[in-house]
């Protein structure tokens, strides 16, 4: 059979490590693909860099239309990144017939819907496992492996970085600045880590797997985005010490009025398996109503492991680039025609239609009075107290402080009533400070 030539945008971490994986493991692919699969082109700015990792067995190029115009390439895998070239680089891939293979997820986020319908009239696959969770196959788990379930919800630790610095403020006590810091001298974190520590990277990836979980357009316009620069580890102590973790998670569920997609950090049971994953590891649970709950764990990131994902989109092409249209795996698991429309049956609530608990956490006056005022004023908005922790003065302030903190956990409440109640909290003379909210998820 026809070996599947494939041209590469981009030979960076990800391309290196999917050119040398293909190459060391290249039987044992064959074997598996029923075909062969080869790079024979690659585009990058830096030609010499390319060569370096490439040598003579691809050829090199800087214009990746060069690519695209190469009628004997089956297949582009874009490497690129962002909105921008990269959307028109696999736009006109598709339109000259290339199947797509891409790991970026803010384009998919963003524009998918788009990218999707271009690939299903012109009659090619675009694949995208390694846009999730680096090299855990989550996309193949939520698009074929629980297929026979109704999604009920999804909890990701789905950007390394921030769980990266999460642990470290736990493990030695420090705060976001430092930790921040050291993150980028290891490498954790790029030199403008925006995109991960403000949770944009993490709601890109919530995004698609909302899509796929419920049969809905790519919404990432709609996602709640909430990232960890206002964590403190004072709270991250304190929810130690009330049996949490805190995690930056993302969090789509299914409920009677709507989809609920948003990311923020979160404090998790310490006994959930998910509380657990540790550094700028990845894990993902799925809760389905056949199968129950699933836990997929791995590394979200690095050269390799997400080289194994995009190598994985190619095996799956070699095997069904013959196959009927209609008999092959839809990009987001649902056909097509019974795609529901964006806000149609299951729209994206807003955060104040949300139901979760909280951990509130108020540094106030240490004076008689305050807790029965604070409580009486969430009991008035209809909510309900787990458990309480009020700290010694002398433990915030030394001997002699006249302020405390009080920490609150509440049961379930809808957040609209949250925000009321926090307001007027807020007010009260003897609230010294800006009231921390955190939102917890106990994940049963």
């Amino acid at each position: 059979m026809k070996p599947i030539q494939v041209g590469l945008l981009g030979i960076g971490t990800v391309g290196s490590g999917v050119f040398n994986v293909l190459q060391r493991n290249h039987d044992e692919i064959r074997r598996r693909a029923g075909r062969d699969i080869a790079v024979t082109m690659v585009a990058d700015l830096d030609e010499t860099r390319a060569r370096a990792v490439v040598g003579d067995q691809a050829a090199v190029v800087k214009d990746a239309r060069e690519v695209i115009a190469n009628p004997d390439i089956d297949v582009v895998i874009e490497l690129i990144g962002g909105y921008g070239v990269a959307k028109t680089l696999v736009l006109e891939a598709i339109a000259a017939g290339k199947h797509v293979v891409t790991a970026n997820k803010a384009l998919l986020a963003v524009h998918g819907s788009e990218i999707f319908k271009a690939a299903a009239d012109k009659g090619v696959m675009v694949a995208y496992e390694a846009a999730v969770a680096g090299g855990i196959p989550i996309i193949k788990a939520l698009r074929e492996g629980l297929t026979a379930n109704q999604i009920q919800w999804i909890a990701g630790i789905i950007n390394g970085t921030t769980n990266f610095i999460l642990s470290e403020m736990r493990d030695k006590g420090l705060d976001f600045d430092v930790v921040l810091k050291e993150a980028q001298r290891l490498g954790y974190a790029e030199a403008d880590p925006t995109f991960d520590i403000e949770g944009v990277d993490a709601a890109h990836k919530a995004t698609l797997m909302s899509a796929i979980a419920f049969g809905v357009p790519v919404q990432f316009d709609k996602a709640y985005v909430e990232g960890i620069t206002k964590l403190s580890s004072i709270d991250i102590r304190y929810a130690e010490q009330l049996g949490y973790r805190i995690k930056l998670l993302g969090i789509t569920k299914r409920t009677d009025k709507g989809i609920e997609l948003r990311v923020h950090p979160s404090l998790v049971p310490a006994k959930r398996l998910i509380a657990n994953v540790e550094g700028a590891m990845n894990a993902v649970v799925v809760h389905g109503d056949a199968v129950g709950t699933t836990l997929y764990y791995g590394k979200g990131a690095g050269s390799e492991p997400t080289a194994s994902a995009v190598i994985a989109d190619l095996v799956d092409i070699a095997r069904l680039e013959g196959a009927d249209v209609a008999h092959r795996v839809p990009p987001l698991a649902f056909q097509s025609s019974t795609l529901r429309e964006a806000g149609q049956e299951l729209p994206v609530l807003p955060m104040a239609d949300i139901t979760t608990s909280y951990y509130l956490r108020m540094r106030v006056a240490d004076e008689a009075g305050v807790l029965a005022k604070v409580t009486g004023l969430l009991a008035g908005a209809g909510i309900s107290i787990d458990a309480v922790l009020q700290r010694e003065a002398d433990e915030i302030g030394g001997e002699g402080s006249t302020q405390t903190d009080l920490i609150i956990l509440t049961h379930e409440t809808r957040e609209g009533d949250m925000d009321k109640a926090l307001a007027e909290i807020q007010g009260l003379p003897t609230v010294l400070a800006p009231i921390t909210r955190i939102r917890k998820e106990e994940l049963n």
